[in-house]
């Protein structure tokens, strides 16, 4: 049994762990930075500590300081949330080592799934299809270019121990990749202390699909469906929705299957995901999997019914999966916005200071996973995600909708505080998105931006 698990992150992730751990019964232990003082995981938790200064560096990432504070507040175990520490293997390593459960896959899987080139091969030797791209990293940028030439431009040049769009090019023409491949080597290296990149064929207006995956220690993986995720800014998910408009039944049996045959070939088991590019012709190629909890889980939480976090924290503790794939039944449409603190009249600069008023949205089929308050003061530190509004009806229209009365209700002041709410209204007014036709270049092609 676990009856205490710190929780080693901030911000909405950490108050919706808190809310798991207080309806299992399982006391809560929050870490905190001196900017975090009085974030809201901080008052809902049964106990915090004070984890360091301001930066993410000094503290959210300081993995000696959350191992002590685990031992020092008597936790059990440490769930990593999303970000931060979340795929680190040397962490998850670190908390075996200490006897600490970690709420997470195994170790061996966070490494292997953590290299993207590792990744695809693995994948691609368990039958799962992957991008036509090289499967050994590329250091010398002559060789790139002779590679580049084989799969045919444009290509995408990416990290491969990165994410998040960093250390990522996309190169149109012959003449522009040397520079490109050096940038993004450069800025892999910079990132993620690892400057080794490879390439891959660039799909042209694809769409962003992944699949939730649970599995337990017992070796069951089943999926929760997919998630359609392909409205990004700079590569960044702001809108993402389940299910996906643009699969059939037959076509989202599929995909599931082989998102259960990756993880079951690296022996995952909690929750992940498994993330698909699709081209316009409806092929589907694995990118990458996710080896922790993602920020749009509610949208598979609302059209299953399944809680996602408690069934990591359970499954933590050795219990079986409580679901055969047959009992996972779908039920409506959900889609999610995020509302991020950032200005888009000034090229998205992230806002920061005190927010004087909050009114959050209600009434039927509307969830807001959030830490803000009215008084709460947004650092400047840390990722600007401040908000989830998250909408279900019993179809796509319907929910959309819905996410637009709740947006337009959804009242944030302060100060110099700005947020993407204005931009989540124009693209579900937009006759395109309405439709379903949508691709990762979407905002960009209707210079909604």
């Amino acid at each position: 049994m676990i009856r205490r698990v710190l929780i080693a992150n901030r911000g909405e992730i950490a108050v919706r762990i808190i809310y798991a751990l207080r309806e299992l019964g399982i006391e809560s232990v929050a870490i905190y930075s001196e900017a975090d003082e009085n974030s809201l995981h901080v008052m809902l938790a049964d106990y915090a500590i004070r984890i360091g200064p301001p930066t993410s560096k000094q503290s959210y990432l300081n993995m000696k300081n959350i191992i002590a504070a685990c031992e020092i507040s008597g936790a059990d175990a440490i769930h990593p949330g999303y970000g931060f520490l979340a795929e680190n293997a040397e962490f998850a390593e670190m908390c075996k080592d200490h006897g600490i459960i970690f709420i997470g896959p195994p170790v061996e899987a966070i490494r292997a799934m953590g290299d993207k080139i590792e990744a695809k091969k693995i994948m691609k030797n368990a039958g799962v299809p992957v991008v036509p791209g090289t499967l050994e990293p590329i250091e010398n940028p002559e060789e790139g270019l002779k590679i580049a030439k084989e799969i045919g431009f444009p290509v995408i040049i990416k990290a491969a121990a990165g994410g998040g769009g960093r250390g990522m090019r996309l190169v149109l023409e012959e003449k522009e990749f040397i520079n490109a491949f050096l940038s993004a080597s450069n800025e892999a290296l910079n990132a993620f202390g690892d400057g080794r990149v490879y390439i891959e064929k660039y799909l042209e207006k694809p769409r962003h699909i992944e699949i939730q995956i649970l599995g337990d220690k017992h070796g069951n993986v089943i999926h929760l469906g997919e998630r359609e995720c392909s409205i990004q800014r700079r590569h960044q998910k702001i809108i993402e929705e389940a299910l996906s408009p643009a699969l059939s039944e037959e076509k989202r049996k599929w995909l599931g299957e082989i998102a259960v045959k990756g993880a079951k070939a690296i022996g995952y088991y909690s929750a992940g995901t498994m993330e698909f590019l699709m081209d316009k012709d409806g092929n589907i190629y694995f990118i990458e999997m996710n080896t922790r909890i993602q920020v749009e889980h509610p949208v598979t939480e609302m059209i299953t019914g399944i809680d996602i976090v408690k069934e990591m924290i359970l499954i933590a503790m050795d219990e079986k999966l409580r679901y055969k794939q047959e009992d996972i039944k779908f039920k409506g449409h959900a889609i999610e916005a995020r509302i991020n603190a950032e200005d888009p009249e000034r090229n998205f600069i992230p806002t920061a200071g005190k927010i004087d008023f909050v009114h959050k949205p209600g009434g039927p089929g509307i969830r807001v996973d959030s830490h803000i308050y009215s008084g709460y003061t947004i650092p400047p530190y840390y990722d600007s995600l401040i908000a989830k509004l998250i909408a279900w009806d019993e179809n796509r229209e319907k929910a959309i909708n819905r996410l637009k009365r709740a947006l337009e209700e959804f009242v944030i002041r302060g100060e110099g505080i700005k947020t993407i709410i204005p931009l989540h209204l124009k693209i579900l007014e937009n006759e395109k998105f309405k439709k379903g036709d949508i691709h990762t270049n979407f905002l960009e092609e209707i210079s909604i931006l």
